[in-house]
C-alpha cells in the first residue's frame, strides 16, 4: 500500500479528540474500550449473583428442608431460611437465566468483543460508536428488570430457565416476577442485536490495510461468527419473548392450548421451537468466542504457529452453519416424528466433526511446543479439558435412543454445564488474565493466578462430573427434594460431596476477586507487550489511547508468527508483529542478528 492509499484509509477513521467531561469519558462513553469495561464489570457482578444462587441449589440437594446458612435469612422471604418448593423453582430459574444472558454473555461477547475486535484488526473504533453506547445502556436496562424480578409480586421468575408455557403463563407462574424476567430477556436481546450489527460491520469495513480474513486472529473469527449468529437468531428469541409477554400482560393466547377465544387455541410447543431455534445456536454463541480465544492463547504460549489455522477457521464456520439445523435434538421427547428426529440426530452427530477438528488442532498446537505456564495458558488448557469431557458426554444426548433415558436427568445438567458453564468460564478467565495488562496497564499476580486455576479446574470438574454420575444413576433434574423417591436415597452422599466441592469452588473465586481488584489498583505496571506476541493490540500503549493507533498499521503477516529461523537471526527473538517490518539482514550489525 502506498502513502496515498494509507492516507485515504486513515481519513475514513480520523482521530477524534479525547472526551473532556467525566460523564462522556467514563459513563456515556463512545470509546469501545470503556464500553468493554462496563460490560465486564456488569458481567462479573452478575456472575457472583448467579454463582450464589447455584450454592443455594447445591445446599438444597445436599440438605433439603434445612435452613440455608447465612444466605437463608438474608435472601429468603420466609423467616426460617428454608428453601421451599416454590422458592427452589425461582432460585434455579434465576440462576440459569442470569448465568447465560447476564454473566457469560456480557463478559465473553460484550466485554471482549468490544475490546478486542477493533484493536486486533487495526481499527480506531467500532463502526457505529453511538450504537455501541446504546447497546450497553439497553443491556443495563435489562439488568434493572432482572433486579425488579427478584422483588416481584409472588416472587421472582419460576418457570425454569427455558420459560416453557404453560408453566410460564399467568396460570403457571402468577405475579409480575416472571413478567419482569421475560421483559429482561427481550431487552437484552435488543442489546445483543445492536452489538452484533456493530461487530459484523466493523470486521467487514474497518480491517487495517493488509488484514485479510485469513490474517485475522482466531479470537476475531470466534467473536465475528458469534455476532453473525446473534444477528440471525436472537430475533427469534426476542419474538418468542415478546409473544409470551403479550400473553402474560395483554391476554393474548399465542402459547395457550385450547383457548376458547381462538379456534383451537395457541400452541405451547410452538414456543419450544422458537426457543430452541435460538437456543442451540446460543450454545455456540457462548462457546465460539472461547474457542477463538483459546486457539490464539495456545499458540501464543506454546510459541508455535496455530496448527492448521485455515482448518480451525473452516471448522468454526461449519459449526456456525450447522448450529442452525440441529435444534430438534432438544425436542426428541415432544412427540416429534421419528423420521424428523432421525434427521436431527444425524445433523447433531455431524456437528461434532468440526468440533473434533478444532480439538485436534489444539492438541497439535501444544504438542512439542515451548510451553509457558502463565495463568492465561493454564486456563486455556483447562477449557480444552472440560470442553472435551462435555463434548464426549453430549454424543449420548444427541442420539435418540439413549436420550430417551437420559433426557431430563442430571446427566443433561452435567453435560450442559461442562460444555457451556465450565468451558465458557475457563475461556473467560483465560481472556481476563491475558488482556488484563492491556486493559488496565497493570499486571495480575501470576502466583495467585495459578492458585486460582488449580483450585478452579479440579473442583469444577468434580462438581459437574458428580452431576453426570447422579444423572446416570437416575436422578431427575429440577427436583426440589430428590430423596422423596426411595430409589434415589442412596445418592444423598454423592450429592453432598458434590455440594462440598461446589462450596469450596466458590471460596476459590475470592482469590480471583482479590487478585483482580488489588492488581487493578496497585499491581505492577505492565509493559506494552508483556507476553511477547505479534497481534496488533500489543503494539500500542497499555492501556491504549482513546484512538487506539496514532498511525493505522499495515498488516504484513498472520497472527501466529513464531519460531521462524529468519526472524530469530535478524531480530534475536522467536516472534514478529503482524505489522512489523523485518529488517534487511545486510543492514543489521552482526551483534544484532541473534544467536
Amino acid at each position: 500500500m502506498d502513502a496515498a492509499e494509507l492516507k485515504a484509509y486513515e481519513e475514513l477513521q480520523p482521530i477524534h479528540p479525547d472526551p473532556a467531561s467525566f460523564l462522556r469519558r467514563y459513563v456515556f462513553s463512545l470509546d469501545h474500550k470503556v464500553i468493554a469495561k462496563q460490560f465486564l464489570w456488569s458481567g462479573l457482578i452478575f456472575l457472583l449473583v448467579g454463582g450464589t444462587l447455584a450454592m443455594m441449589i447445591r445446599w438444597q440437594w445436599a440438605y433439603p428442608g434445612q435452613p440455608v446458612p447465612v444466605l437463608g435469612s438474608l435472601l429468603l422471604k420466609n423467616s426460617n431460611g428454608v428453601i421451599g418448593p416454590a422458592t427452589y423453582m425461582t432460585v434455579f430459574t434465576m440462576h440459569g437465566l442470569i448465568m447465560i444472558f447476564f454473566a457469560i454473555t456480557p463478559i465473553l461477547i460484550g466485554a471482549f468483543g468490544n475490546y478486542c475486535i477493533p484493536l486486533m484488526i487495526g481499527a480506531r473504533d467500532m463502526a457505529f460508536p453511538f450504537l455501541n453506547l446504546a447497546s450497553f445502556w439497553t443491556f443495563a436496562l435489562s439488568l434493572v428488570l432482572v433486579i425488579c424480578s427478584f422483588f416481584g409480586q409472588l416472587g421472582a421468575a419460576g418457570a425454569g430457565w427455558t420459560t416453557y408455557p404453560p408453566l410460564s403463563t399467568n396460570i403457571g407462574t402468577p405475579g409480575n416476577g416472571q413478567t419482569f424476567m421475560v421483559a429482561a430477556i427481550f431487552v437484552t436481546g435488543v442489546s445483543s442485536i445492536m452489538g452484533g450489527i456493530n461487530y459484523v460491520t466493523t470486521v467487514i469495513r474497518h480491517r487495517a490495510p493488509g488484514m485479510g480474513y485469513f490474517r485475522m486472529p482466531l479470537t476475531v473469527w470466534g467473536l465475528w461468527l458469534t455476532a453473525i449468529l446473534n444477528v440471525l437468531f436472537v430475533p427469534v428469541l426476542g419474538s418468542a419473548a415478546l409473544l409470551l409477554f403479550l400473553d402474560r400482560v395483554f391476554g393474548t393466547q399465542f402459547f395457550i392450548a385450547g383457548a376458547a377465544a381462538v379456534k383451537g387455541g395457541g400452541d405451547p410447543i410452538l414456543f419450544q421451537h422458537l426457543f430452541w431455534i435460538f437456543g442451540h445456536p446460543e450454545v455456540y454463541i457462548l462457546i465460539l468466542p472461547a474457542w477463538g480465544i483459546v486457539s490464539d492463547i495456545l499458540s501464543f504460549f506454546s510459541r508455535k504457529p496455530a496448527n492448521w489455522y485455515r482448518g480451525s477457521v473452516y471448522a468454526m464456520c461449519l459449526v456456525t452453519v450447522l448450529s442452525a439445523v440441529v435444534y430438534g435434538h432438544h425436542m426428541f421427547m415432544t412427540g416429534m416424528n421419528p423420521l424428523l428426529g432421525q434427521s436431527f440426530m444425524l445433523l447433531t452427530l455431524i456437528i461434532s466433526v468440526p468440533a473434533e477438528v478444532l480439538f485436534l488442532n489444539w492438541l497439535r498446537t501444544i504438542w512439542s511446543g515451548s510451553i509457558r505456564t502463565d495463568p492465561p495458558m493454564l486456563f486455556a488448557l483447562g477449557m480444552v479439558f472440560v470442553f472435551g469431557l462435555g463434548g464426549l458426554t453430549g454424543l449420548y444426548l444427541g442420539a435418540t435412543v439413549p436420550d430417551i433415558y437420559l433426557h431430563d436427568t442430571m446427566f443433561v445438567v452435567g453435560h450442559f454445564h461442562l460444555t457451556m458453564a465450565a468451558a465458557s468460564f475457563m475461556g473467560s478467565l483465560a481472556a481476563i488474565y491475558y488482556w488484563f495488562p492491556k486493559m488496565f496497564g497493570r499486571t495480575m499476580s501470576p502466583g495467585l493466578g495459578k492458585l486460582h486455576f488449580w483450585w478452579s479446574v479440579v473442583l469444577i470438574t468434580l462438581v459437574f462430573t458428580g452431576q453426570l454420575i447422579a444423572g446416570y444413576a437416575g436422578q431427575s433434574r429440577r427436583l426440589y427434594d430428590p430423596y422423596q423417591y426411595s430409589f434415589l436415597q442412596h445418592l444423598r452422599p454423592l450429592n453432598q460431596y458434590t455440594s462440598y466441592a461446589a462450596f469450596i469452588l466458590l471460596a476459590g473465586q475470592f482469590v480471583f476477586i482479590y487478585n483482580f481488584i488489588h492488581s487493578m489498583a496497585a499491581g505492577p505496571k505492565a509493559s506494552d507487550n508483556p507476553w511477547s506476541v505479534g497481534t496488533l493490540e500489543w503494539f500500542t500503549t497499555s492501556p491504549p489511547p482513546h484512538h487506539n493507533f496514532d498511525r493505522v498499521p499495515v498488516v504484513l503477516r498472520g497472527p501466529h508468527e513464531f519460531a521462524d529461523p529468519e526472524v530469530r537471526e535478524r531480530l534475536g527473538r522467536d516472534w514478529i508483529g503482524q505489522a512489523e517490518v523485518l529488517p534487511d539482514a545486510a543492514a543489521l550489525p552482526a551483534t544484532s542478528r541473534g544467536a
